[in-house]
């Protein structure tokens, strides 16, 4: 999950609560979902967020949530936009791949080093989050005043006729306009950020260096994606912003662009950044996006006002309310809840009737429910139970009173689950962290960088279950086993001291058209020991100490794999069954996550020990 470094004094001063303590406001975002990893360097701290709240990636957004949860504010604020002045112009050489662009216009910031970082930070997140690394949308910020844009019926000092470059010629719209374009990869220069000297798109592909990292992106298209206002070219989205628009602390007016592969996505991207500009004082200004008649994409001659502020709405029953959260609420409170959590409400028709009449026979129609108006920078309210989880947060999650469930049995720990905690045990006295990672995870983690080819006999290279529509690119699939996962952990530690000895007992899966669901789900033991001496002969001590504690026979022939060093590696085989492997992780896998101790680990399947 994503990592924001928030200011802990900046936050006290949006939120306007300077007497909060650092104690204090990490209570009061804890109990917003926000979990604390520590702190930099610089007293800043790291919070780790769920990827739902996305609003919440920067400052401005932690300080609205906490201005709610406080009750300085309440219900639903929508900022108030100015007229547009500005037109994107989309035309029919737009690659096709990047079809769609939205943007915006924020007047009078005042962009000090920690507004400028927050922004910064902000974007960054956004592209990791929603953006899917810029692949889905990409953000461009730029400072309005070195922007020229062309203006059309009221005058101006456009470029003369014959004069004109075609890339830059757009249709007069009556105020200023940029054009959206595409260009080859040689056909254009401009002075890219971090730079002193013009360059054309394919050069700053190949040689910039922090561009190129993305060059994967566009390396396929037949055109590059390009902005021009009346100067020439300014933006090279999704790669890099030029740098005479580059955004200073000396910036007051900013012009916001996105692009992307989908308009719903990099219109509530922009929502968000608005909503952040906004808080710093900025007044929203519309842009018209105007695609040409022979454009790509789905809004071929339409043209767009954005940002789009539309707020929309969801029906939520109370009786959904108090079953889920297992309280007793009349309305009032209900909607008192709502608005203290951002949202508005309003009950239906018959608001005079008490909730508890929606037990007679015909519920459905006496039912008491609310029209629920969400805010256009909430991303992940995508049904009835996202507010129903606003509405506890509101209320408390800590005030709730246990209590068991009016049923005639009561749960008790199934028998895997028990071997679970037997095995975990039996890890830790040996001397292992025990890990609670995700099951989701991307590809090339999954694959790639453990260096495993994807629908190998090998250990972890079967067919993974695969998200239809993942939300981040680090959550593409169901893993296939848990080492990547120890891994990635290894790789994130690389700052702590070792030794640094962990384990995991969690879920894998693989596609398997002979079972029912088609997939073969099973629970591994994975376990990896990192420090300066780590060998196969010390995993394989941890190995069998494992099996001895649950009395099962451990045999461990050679074998190869790719993950691990030829030679060093053998199978796991318990009871007579192959049920995993064992091995010195090979160089070239530790050089992929940045760890400079060896590594030796093993998995096997959690079913062997019984």
């Amino acid at each position: 999950m994503p990592t924001v470094e928030i200011d802990p004094d900046e936050l006290r001063e949006l939120t306007g609560h300077d007497e909060k303590s650092d104690e204090q406001l990490r209570e009061d975002m804890f109990a917003l979902g926000l979990e604390y990893e520590g702190e930099t360097d610089d007293g800043e701290f790291e919070l780790e967020f769920a990827p739902d709240r996305l609003d919440r990636l920067s400052v401005e957004g932690v300080a609205r949530s906490l201005r709610y949860q406080y009750g300085d504010d309440r219900g639903v604020y929508v900022p108030t936009t100015n007229d547009a002045d500005w037109t994107i112009e989309v035309d029919a050489d737009v690659p096709d791949e990047r079809p769609y662009v939205t943007g915006a216009v924020v007047r009078g910031l005042d962009m000090d080093e920690a507004a400028l970082e927050s922004l910064i930070q902000l974007q960054e997140k956004l592209h990791a989050t929603m953006g899917r690394q810029r692949a889905k949308g990409a953000i461009g910020v730029h400072d309005l005043t070195m922007l020229k844009g062309q203006v059309g019926a009221t005058g101006g000092e456009d470029t003369p006729e014959e004069e004109a470059d075609p890339r830059t010629e757009v249709a007069p719209s009556g105020g200023n306009s940029v054009r959206y374009t595409g260009i080859g990869k040689r056909e254009d220069r401009f002075v890219p950020l971090e730079e002193n000297h013009e360059m054309t798109p394919q050069e700053v592909l190949m040689a910039h260096h922090t561009a190129n990292k993305f060059s994967d992106l566009v390396e396929d298209y037949g055109s590059m994606p390009a902005i021009y206002d009346d100067v020439g070219m300014f933006s090279f989205p999704p790669i890099i912003n030029g740098k005479r628009t580059e955004v200073t602390t000396d910036s007051r007016d900013l012009f916001v662009e996105m692009t992307g592969t989908d308009q719903w996505t990099i219109d509530h991207m922009l929502n968000i950044v608005c909503y952040a500009l906004d808080a710093r004082g900025g007044r929203v200004e519309e842009i018209e996006i105007e695609y040409a008649d022979d454009a790509s994409g789905d809004y071929a001659g339409n043209t767009l006002v954005r940002p789009n502020f539309e707020t929309k709405t969801k029906t939520v029953d109370h009786a959904d309310i108090e079953s889920m959260l297992g309280i007793d609420l009349d309305g009032e409170e209900v909607v008192d809840l709502m608005q203290r959590a951002g949202l508005d409400a309003a009950a239906d028709d018959d608001t005079e009737r008490e909730p508890e009449r929606r037990e007679t026979p015909d519920a459905s129609a006496d039912a008491l429910s609310y029209e629920v108006e969400i805010p256009p920078y909430r991303v992940d309210v995508l049904h009835p139970v996202d507010v129903i989880d606003d509405v506890g947060r509101a209320f408390g999650f800590n005030e709730l009173d246990p209590r068991y469930p009016d049923v005639s049995t009561v749960g008790g720990r199934h028998d895997r689950s028990r071997l679970e905690r037997a095995a975990r045990e039996s890890l830790v006295g040996l001397g292992f962290e025990d890990l609670l990672n995700f099951h989701l995870i991307s590809e090339a983690a999954n694959y790639e960088r453990p260096g495993v080819e994807r629908g190998s006999d090998a250990l972890g290279g079967g067919e993974p279950a695969v998200i239809g529509e993942p939300y981040s690119e680090d959550y593409e699939i169901v893993r296939t086993w848990a080492l990547p996962s120890i891994m990635l952990v290894l790789e994130n530690n690389t700052h702590r001291s070792y030794p640094q000895h962990l384990s995991e007992v969690g879920l894998a899966i693989e596609q398997d058209e002979t079972q029912p669901t088609l997939v073969d789900e099973r629970h591994t033991v994975a376990a990896a020991l990192a420090r300066h001496d780590a060998s196969y002969e010390d995993a394989k001590a941890s190995l069998q100490a494992l099996c001895r504690a649950f009395d099962v026979e451990l045999a461990t022939p050679p074998t190869d794999h790719p993950t691990f060093i030829s030679g060093r590696t053998a199978d796991i085989v318990i009871d007579g069954r192959k049920v995993g492997v064992i091995g010195e992780v090979h160089p070239k896998v530790l050089v992929e996550y940045d760890l400079e101790v060896p590594v030796a680990a093993f998995e096997f399947e959690l079913d062997a020990l019984r």
